[in-house]
């Protein structure tokens, strides 16, 4: 076994559908779903006598997207034919952008393991999507054939290229992680990625501890989970780092990530840039960005997920991994920020959406926006509970029935009858009750051990129904307990 450590040095190229109505060339529609072949026109196929147009929010949303990531804004870009034949591509060549892209030099900083870390964003480009291949097959490997649907040809595009800064699987996790939080806030994508509206291509190397040259590199293609990306560059880096234990040598070339088995594939061999025989498209005219244009974008750019977090650590007391989770996705912090102008207890709306809410949604597998429960609905319950209405443990039977049926939280509590019972001149006759009929546990309460009491207090529980508030009853109880001392 060879002495030689090895760096692992990983690029991310990650792709963002745009969430526009339109096509970025054409004005078919981007709805997700539709039947095969169905959102096409022959601007999007590429037939002969038409003429492409570019799409004015394309530009604006990349240029939003460039803002977010720290990117230089280019006051003069340009679209370039990229040429290659594969049967979802049916021009044989993709629009895209290569010398004059229209955001570089850009960066990101992550967070693993407690250490900071930022990423270069070496350019954010616009670019058409291809089409899609539904093959015969499990996978593309095993298939005896494949259908072309050419829906998605068209769709616009921003790719996000990283510089080879990670060093982990875990760090790659990190900043698409990151990516997909801004680009949700930024409300440019949808990133779905269980519908590839973000999916990601990994570029993984190895090279001997010390050296600053890169080695030869593999590319994973189009995987669209964090779990998949993570388990595929793992897999990747322990095969590259065997093969040159026995010192083999690292072909370049395109793999796949097989999820059922667990390994990369072998695709094809890796292209250079010069294989794409790129040139700018004579159809497409140079686009020039006024510095004013910029400007009005990035003003009304919205708070991002690093800054959000901040301010509900600085402003509002939560822990910075409360605040991590809170400001996870721009529509749970969103909600969040509308139960506290409602009900200004940062620390308990937040365990409430970390516990209760996020537990139905992930149960149900639904997002905060098909959720019943509003803002309004889940300030007004906390009101309750803190009036002393209902208890704890009402609180969160009423917020079931609210996720539910969507009911308001007073309904359901006087439906149910569920009002707790703080009067102390109700709660004593109970408490006498009770205490009369356990001796045993009197005795025991008197002797100095403690759980009698939480016996008797559950005792008083039952007898109420659960409706009994359970800190007059404690206190009620202990008054009347010592008082017999």
């Amino acid at each position: 076994m060879s002495a030689v450590k090895y760096e692992t040095v990983i690029g991310l190229e990650v792709h963002a559908e745009l969430k526009t109505l339109t096509k970025i060339f054409c004005s078919c529609p981007t709805e997700f779903g539709g039947e095969e072949n169905t959102h096409i026109c022959p601007v999007c196929l590429g037939l002969p006598g038409v003429l492409p147009v570019l799409n004015k929010k394309v530009l604006e949303f990349a240029v939003r997207a460039g803002l977010a990531l720290n990117c230089e804004i280019a006051g003069f870009s340009k679209f370039d034919r990229k040429n290659y034949f594969y049967p979802d591509l049916p021009k044989a060549y993709q629009i895209s952008q290569y010398d004059l892209p229209i955001c570089k030099g850009g960066r990101l900083e992550i967070e693993t393991n407690g250490e900071k870390k930022t990423i270069g964003v070496t350019r954010v480009h616009m670019e058409e999507d291809a089409g899609k291949l539904l093959h015969g097959g499990a996978s593309i490997t095993t298939s005896q054939y494949s259908l072309a649907d050419y829906n998605r040809t068209g769709v616009p595009l921003i790719e996000i290229v990283s510089e080879p800064d990670m060093r982990s699987a875990e760090e790659a996790r990190a900043y698409i992680e990151k990516i997909k939080a801004i680009l949700e806030y930024i409300d440019v994508s949808d990133v779905k990625m269980e519908q590839g509206s973000l999916r990601c291509d990994a570029n993984i190397s190895l090279r001997p501890v010390g050296s600053t040259k890169l080695g030869t590199k593999t590319e994973i293609k189009n995987m669209n989970s964090f779990r998949s990306l993570q388990k595929a560059i793992e897999y990747e880096v322990t095969r590259q780092e065997d093969i040159l234990e026995e010192r083999g040598t690292i072909v370049q070339e395109t793999r796949s990530w097989d999820e059922e088995k667990g390994v990369t594939v072998s695709m094809r061999s890796k292209e250079a840039a010069h294989d794409y025989r790129y040139f700018p498209d004579p159809d497409l005219v140079p686009i020039v960005v006024e510095p004013a244009w910029v400007d009005e974008i990035r003003a009304a750019l919205p708070e991002l997920p690093e800054a959000r977090r901040q301010r509900l650590v600085d402003e509002l007391g939560l822990s910075l991994y409360d605040a991590g989770i809170i400001t996870g996705t721009r529509a749970i912090a969103e909600f969040f920020d509308r139960v506290v102008s409602q009900y200004n207890e940062p620390k308990i709306v937040a365990n409430w959406i970390m516990g209760e809410l996020l537990r139905l949604l992930n149960a149900n597998n639904l997002e905060i926006s098909d959720c019943k429960v509003t803002p309004d609905k889940l300030a007004a319950l906390l009101k309750y509970q803190a009036e002393g209405t209902i208890s704890g443990k009402m609180a969160k039977a009423v917020f079931d029935e609210m996720f539910a049926t969507g009911n308001e939280p007073g309904a359901i509590i006087s439906e149910k009858g569920m009002v707790q019972i703080s009067d102390e001149g109700a709660l004593l006759a109970i408490v006498g009750k009770i205490i009369a009929a356990n001796p045993q546990s009197v005795a025991d309460y008197r002797a100095g051990k403690e759980k009698a009491l939480g016996f008797m207090v559950g005792q008083i529980m039952k007898e109420t129904k659960g409706q009994a508030n359970p800190g007059a009853v404690t206190k009620l109880l202990k008054e009347k307990l010592d008082a017999l001392s």
